[in-house]
Formats: C-alpha cells, structure tokens, sequence
C-alpha cells in the first residue's frame, strides 16, 4: 500500500518497452545475458585454449561437434586463460608497461637505425604518378641495366663487416694503364698536324705546314719497399719542305728546319732503413738549338743534335722532423757536326764539354703543410777543347745556392717557391762572371673543383757561342689555367714571359707565348686536341725580332 500511494503521488508513470530481458531473473548489473554477443557460448567452453574443462558427460556429447568447431577456431586468436599482455614485451603494446628486449646483432652486423623522435627532419615524400597517386614501384628505367652483386660485394651476407667504399675517380678519362709484373705501365701518343706562320724565326718570315708525333712512356713500381719510376717523353716535327734563301743570302735557319726532341729520366730509391735511403737518377736529353738562337750558324742545311747523357747518385737521411739530402752529378754533352748548305761540314767539338758537381739540400718540417729548405749546389765545366773556334777559353766554375719552402694547404694551394742566387767564373780573364738572380717556383692552386691554376719559374745558366759573351742567363715564368667545361672537355690557357740575358755581349731577348688549347675527350682511350699559339721573340738587336702563330690539331691515343 505505501508503493502504490507513492506511485500515485508522483504522477504519471511512464511505459516501459517489454523486452525479452525484462523478466529475466538475472540482475544485469553482476551476470552478462544470454542474449549478449559477448556470452560464452558451450562451444567456446570445450576449447583447452580457454583453460576451461566441460564434465565427462558434456565432452561426450560435444565430441560430435569437435570437428566442425575446430575449423571455425582456425585463425582465431584465444581471448581467454592468457595473461595481460602476453607476447608484446619485445614489439608492439604492454599493458603491463614492461621493459622491452633490445634485440642482439652479430658482430659486425649492421644495425638499423632508431625510429625518428622529436626533432627529427620530416622525412622526405614518397615519389608520386602523373595522376597524384603514390607510385608502387621503382620504373625499369632506373633498374635497367644493373648487373645483380653477389653478396658478398654488396655487403648483405649476415655478420660480415661493412664494405669500404672505393674511391672516386678523380680523372674520369685518364689513362688507367697496364701492368707488366709489379709495374703499372701507361703509355700515350699524339699525332698532330697544323701551320706555322714562321717556323725558323726568321725577320722576314716563311710559313709552312708541319706534322709533330710525340710518343710517352710512364712506368712505374708497386712495392712495399724501394721505388723505381721511369718517365721518357719524345716529339719529332717535320715540315716536309725546305725553306727558301732570299737573293742567295744565307739565312739565320736552317733549310731543313725538322727537329727532333726527347726528354726522359729513370728514378730510383732504395730503402735501407725507415729513415735512410739511397737514391739514383739516370737522364737522358736530346734536342737542338732553339729557332732564333744566335747559336744557330748561318748557312746550316739542318739543325745540329747534341745530346746530354747523365746520372745523379746521393743519399737522404731523415733526422726526426729534419731531413738532409746530399748527391753526387755527373753529365756529359755532345754536338753533332753542323752540316752546311755547300756541302761542307763543321766542327762542333768545342762546344762539347763533361760537367762534375755536387748538390746538397737540408729541411726541416715545422708542420705536416709548410716545410722550409736550404739548397746549395757547386760544379766544374771542362769542355773537350781547351779554346773555343773565337779563341776563348770556357772551361768554368759555379753554382748556386738558394732557400725557400714547400708547402701544402688542404690540396687547394701547394707547391714549392725558392729565391736565391747563381755565378759562374771562367778561366779566360776576358770573360766577366755569369751571375744573377735565381727565382724557381711550381706552385698548384685548385680555385675550384673545375678550375685550377699553375704558375711555374726556372732560371737557367747557358753556355753560348758569341764571342766575347760568358754565357746567357735565361729565366721563364708561366701561368696557366685548365678548366674543365664539362668532364670530357677541358680548356687550357697558358701565358709565358721570358727573359735572355747574354752577359758580355749587350744582348737581351724577351719571348712572349699566349696558347689556348681545348680538349675533348671520347674515351679514356682516345682524346682530340687543337692548339692556337702566338710567340713572339723581341731583341734589341736590329734583324733578329720575329714572331709566329702556330694552329694544331691532332688526336691523342692512350693507355
């Protein structure tokens, strides 16, 4: 009666919907229904996976029903009779917030990177279709003619250690040689041909066409210890035609005017100890006198040979960070008898003479870059003829001695620089001393990995024919810059400024070159080459100035 008064009282009582849980005697609240989809059901009670046993009866009388269930289970991951996180300590999520295993690598083996975090850079986007779809896979294009690697040079086999990476090719088309033994041999030839406006150097100039081939050797060791290296270059140029006298006055060149010109040297160290060495070098040189020289006879068919044979034999000793060079030189030059235009021949035997001298050079290495040196060289000329074809005695006396440094900056700037100074006395009182300023300079600098400057200075003390002239003290400086267009083409740029003293005789020449020459490279194994080239050669002599321009074009072939 109490309920029903305070039904009453309260209003209005709303429907309820009848539904099949609505007489249930299970409180809702503590039991799942039977209707809920997530009641066990008898089947998924038998399942020893679950932990749970049904009794003898009930086994008997689902033993029919085991097949077809068991089908149903496959696949299925079991929900029940497993603890709380079972199986995810080592990836994924733990409830239980459990340490996960870090997983153990060979040794050796290359280990992934860690996923990114904060911080990390947004990770570049994967490469999308012409219609804005993520593109699946890799085009053909880009597989195409890639050899598959064995493993073992691609670096896939488990536990082996990285692979190191070869090095880049510097020079792409250079010249990759031969080994014969254990040495690496490379070996080259040019063969041009082109115009020179002035081949003789003569006042009143007379052009002709010309061909040049130049044959190089390079050899060089490859041993642990000791070192042998062999560098021989050659070049003959022929004109095929004779220059021409003018109203029968004999010219200041030869008629036949081809030349010949080889250069080559053998290098060779032997180790004794880490900081002791032998050292050897044998040279050879053969060539003529230059076009323009006043050595050069009037009246002469060809240009006369000579040839300088000779040998450098000394020790280097390192001190720590002090290293002391010392060596013996011995060369010996010889001249061709000079053939004349009547027919007759010339002597050239007082120009031949035997040099004996000693060189010897200390540095010192302040840091790995700069390493600072003094030189000092001495010798004696004795030539075969006590008195020349004028009646002057050439036998001299001299040397040098010189300091300066080499220096190494990061490969972008290095080379060496020296400044000093040279004399030569001879025994004819008549003739004063050759001496001057010595400047000697080879220096590198890469402005760019495409662009790369030289700049090279020599001085020279020559011997000279003129009479009443101790010698000739010549000394060149040269720029040039190569750049490289693109990998197979190379552009060249060279200037050269020179002087030639003729001490005794009043005389100085200066010689200008400007030369541009363009490479284009095939292959490693075959180059084409032009050159342009303008000389000029100014005298304060009356007659003797000339100038030339010299265009070449040709092929190189190497290996």
């Amino acid at each position: 009666m109490p309920c029903l008064v305070l039904t009453a009282t309260t209003g209005l009582a709303r429907a309820q919907t009848v539904t099949p849980d609505l007489f249930s005697p299970n409180r809702q609240s503590q039991v799942i229904t039977q209707d809920s989809p997530l009641r066990r059901t008898p089947v998924d009670a038998m399942d020893p996976l679950n932990g749970l046993r049904l009794p003898d009866a009930d086994r008997d009388r689902r033993s029919s029903s085991s097949s077809t269930s068991t089908t149903q289970r496959i696949g299925q991951v079991p929900t029940y009779g497993l603890p709380a996180a079972n199986g995810a300590a080592t990836s994924g999520y733990d409830s239980l917030n459990r340490k996960r295993l870090k997983p153990k690598y060979y040794p050796g083996q290359a280990k992934p990177k860690p996923p990114p975090g904060p911080g990390s850079p947004v990770p570049t986007p994967q490469p999308l279709t012409a219609a804005g779809q993520l593109r699946l896979s890799i085009p053909p294009s880009e597989t195409a003619n890639k050899p598959p690697l064995p493993p073992a040079m691609a670096g896939t086999i488990v536990g082996q250690p990285p692979r190191k990476r070869l090095k880049v090719d510097d020079d792409p088309f250079g010249a990759v040689g031969d080994y014969a033994g254990s040495f690496m041999v490379k070996t080259a030839v040019e063969v041009m041909a082109g115009y020179d406006t002035n081949p003789g150097r003569l006042n009143s100039p007379q052009g002709k066409a010309f061909y040049m081939v130049a044959p190089e050797f390079v050899a060089m060791s490859d041993w642990e210890r000791h070192a042998v290296v062999a560098d021989l270059r050659g070049s003959f140029t022929g004109y095929g035609s004779q220059l021409t006298p003018i109203d029968g006055t004999p010219l200041s060149a030869p008629l036949d005017i081809d030349r010949p010109n080889f250069t080559g040297h053998i290098d060779g160290r032997l180790d004794v100890s880490r900081d002791t060495h032998l050292l050897g070098q044998a040279r050879l040189l053969v060539s003529t006198d230059n076009p323009g020289s006043p050595n050069v006879q009037a009246g002469l068919a060809r240009y006369p040979i000579y040839t300088t044979v000779g040998g450098t034999f000394g020790i280097d000793q390192h001190f720590n960070r002090m290293q002391v060079s010392l060596g013996g030189t011995v060369d010996r030059t010889d001249y061709q008898w000079s053939k004349l235009t009547d027919g007759t021949s010339s002597s050239n035997d007082d120009r031949n003479f035997t040099q004996y001298g000693g060189v010897g050079r200390v540095s010192y290495e302040l840091n790995p870059a700069v390493k600072p040196f003094v030189e000092v060289e001495g010798d004696s000329r004795f030539h075969d003829l006590y008195l020349d074809r004028n009646g002057y005695a050439r036998n001299s006396s001299g040397g040098y001695v010189k300091a300066g440094t080499s220096f190494e900056f990061t490969r972008i700037l290095f080379g060496e620089i020296s400044i000093g100074y040279a004399r030569r006395d001879y025994v004819d009182p008549r003739l004063s001393p050759l001496e001057g300023l010595l400047t000697t300079a080879s220096l590198t600098w890469n402005a760019t990995p495409l662009t790369t400057a030289k700049f090279y200075s020599d001085t020279q003390l020559g011997e000279t024919t003129l009479p009443g002239t101790s010698g000739v003290l010549s000394r060149t400086y040269t720029v040039e810059v190569d750049h490289d267009f693109r990998r197979w083409l190379t552009g060249i740029g060279k200037f050269t400024y020179g002087t030639l003293d003729y001490q005794g005789d009043n005389r100085t020449d200066t010689i200008y070159s400007v030369s541009g020459d363009l490479i284009y490279k095939l292959t490693r194994s075959l180059w084409i080459k032009g050159t342009v080239r303008r000389d000029w050669l100014d005298s304060n002599q009356p007659g003797q100035s000339s100038a030339s321009t010299v265009v070449m074009l040709g092929v190189r072939v190497q290996n």
